[in-house]
């Protein structure tokens, strides 16, 4: 993929900074989505599915670091804050919030583009290490959607986008609300029924005894969790 390919959604709400910023990433060959508010940037990130997101924490409609929450419910997608907050502990709230890096303002263009670059090789890097989910004897291509060392075994579209959020996040807990949105939509959210029957398939066809799932582990009251090798 090519830098030109490259999409970042910038949420700033002052029009100068959006300007700077514009400027700045379409000299470096980005794709540039604006928003001026928290809402649209959260409307944005859904629209577009980017490559990465630089976020101010000082919107009007609500604070950055809830947008930053509200993303992680649905996308892995680097984020990096642009913020005039330099406290600690702000810094650490975002952070936790599920940001990938933080700049303060002003900020230096270059180490801004540095940033950004180190952060979509970082999302690359994942996005390789989950194309292929090794299962004891079988492994899921999931770039080819196919079950390799398995030729009788299909797994249905629905099936690959739910191993898919999974393996983005190999041996940690995806909460079950989490899956949904980005699988069903945010319209089904609280509706497990079909999560329920996905997994439960999904079982059937890649554990060695479904009945005691060892790779499709579910995490009581919290949602599910792909186990891989040497967890």
């Amino acid at each position: 993929m090519t830098q030109s390919m490259h999409v970042v959604v910038v949420v700033e709400d002052e029009p100068g900074i959006r300007d700077v910023l514009r400027v700045l990433l379409v000299a470096a060959r980005y794709r540039v989505v604006e928003a001026e508010n928290a809402a649209r940037g959260e409307v944005e990130a859904r629209a577009h599915k980017p490559d990465l997101l630089l976020v101010d924490l000082g919107l009007p409609d609500r604070d950055g670091v809830e947008l930053i929450r509200r993303v992680r419910e649905f996308s892995p997608v680097p984020i990096i804050v642009l913020s005039a907050r330099t406290t600690e502990e702000q810094k650490i709230a975002a952070l936790d919030a599920g940001a990938d890096d933080y700049v303060t303002k002003p900020f230096a263009s270059a180490e801004l583009l540095a940033r950004v670059r180190a952060a979509l090789r970082r999302g690359a890097t994942g996005e390789a290490r989950s194309a292929h989910v090794v299962l004891g004897e079988l492994t899921v291509d999931l770039g080819r959607r196919e079950v390799l060392g398995a030729p009788d075994v299909h797994l249905t579209p629905l099936e690959f986008r739910v191993l898919e959020s999974l393996a983005r996040h190999p041996g940690a807990i995806v909460k079950q609300d989490a899956l949904i949105r980005e699988v069903w939509g945010p319209g089904q959210v609280g509706d497990s029924r079909s999560l329920r029957v996905c997994i439960r398939n999904l079982r059937t066809k890649l554990e060695p005894d479904p009945a005691r799932p060892r790779y499709l582990v579910t995490e009581a009251g919290l949602g599910y969790r792909l186990r891989v090798d040497g967890d």
